[in-house]
């Protein structure tokens, strides 16, 4: 599965922690290059958490002045002598993803090969390495199945389910799984992780359809889609995407759930909870409940929001920049 990078190049430079996560957002100054790079980052070293490295990954060997706009994107990076290398054609996400151990979180057992044995009375997903992300190994995504598996066992319900920025629809399943007759909505802005998601419906037996236990997939920027909009009120939300298209999105995502409603939110830092909490309690949410997922790089918060029953559900407007709808540019795990 995916897409093989033949003549490849690899660009590498350091960045720190906070560089990484925006450069996760692929900078619109990217757009200048054509065809865009695959930006990969990483931290080399678990004993040095601000230590980052940034990998960009190009179809031919990348020009100087392709390599001179990157490295002004990484301010900690001036200075420093850029690596490009020739590397091997590969797949480079399922790469990344290859040789990933299986991933137990509450009832949930995600692996990347059937042939993996899983565990009796659990609830097995295979999703397999691909060219989108979110296989359940990063804390983020565990997280978010750990917040999911709590909810049921506490009794919330669920009839209308959206999960924004859904990578490889392993959310959407999971919740189709735990609320087997709702309506399930999951969009993402890669049409490479829209595609990859209705794979893996077909590998996990979900029906991909706009009916009661069916999952609806749509290529959409944040929440700014007519068929997300006509789909609305939702009583659960699901984001696992980046704290700051999260900030961006709380008035539209807010207006979106319905009265009483509940928000899922991971992809952040633990030191950007709190403003991520406090963009959606201006909204009218507030914090009922928090997983901490630790891992080699750090902690990852997942929250679960509740919107008060006074605020109520109201249809929003079409996109306004710096207001609601489209983050572009918006990754999920």
């Amino acid at each position: 599965m995916g897409q093989a990078m033949s003549d490849s190049w690899k660009l590498t430079l350091p960045c720190t922690r906070a560089e990484a996560e925006w450069l996760h957002g692929e900078p619109v100054a990217l757009d200048a290059l054509d065809p865009m790079p695959v930006l990969v980052t990483n931290e080399p070293d678990a004993g040095k958490p601000e230590d980052w490295r940034l990998e960009a990954y190009f179809e031919e060997k990348p020009a100087k002045a392709a390599v001179v706009l990157i490295q002004s994107l990484i301010p900690s990076a001036r200075g420093a002598k850029p690596l490009v290398e020739r590397v091997v054609e590969e797949d480079w996400v399922t790469v990344s993803q290859s040789g990933l151990e299986p991933v137990r979180a509450g009832r949930f057992f995600v692996a990347t090969d059937a042939a993996i044995p899983a565990p009796a009375g659990s609830v097995n997903f295979v999703i397999p390495a691909s060219r989108a992300f979110g296989t359940g190994s990063h804390q983020t995504t565990a997280g978010c199945l750990m917040m999911l598996d709590r909810m049921k066992r506490i009794g919330v319900r669920a009839a209308n389910i959206c999960d924004v920025g859904t990578g490889t629809g392993l959310l959407a399943f999971a919740g189709r799984h735990l609320w087997p007759t709702a309506r399930m909505t999951a969009s993402d802005i890669d049409p490479v992780s829209i595609e990859v998601s209705a794979e893996n419906a077909g590998l996990n037996a979900v029906h991909i359809g706009t009916g009661p236990g069916e999952v609806a997939l749509f290529v959409a920027g944040g929440v700014d889609h007519e068929g997300i909009i006509a789909r609305a009120p939702y009583d659960l939300i699901i984001a696992n995407i980046l704290a700051g298209p999260l900030i961006a999105l709380a008035p539209s995502m807010a207006a979106l759930i319905a009265d009483g409603g509940t928000l899922v939110l991971a992809g952040l830092l633990e030191s950007q909870a709190d403003a991520v909490i406090a963009a959606y309690r201006r909204q009218g949410l507030r914090l009922a409940d928090r997983i901490d997922t630790v891992g080699d790089s750090g902690c990852w918060p997942t929250l679960r929001l509740r919107k008060r029953v006074r605020q109520g559900w109201r249809r929003p407007v079409r996109w306004v920049a710096g207001q609601n709808g489209e983050t572009p540019g918006y990754g999920s795990w």
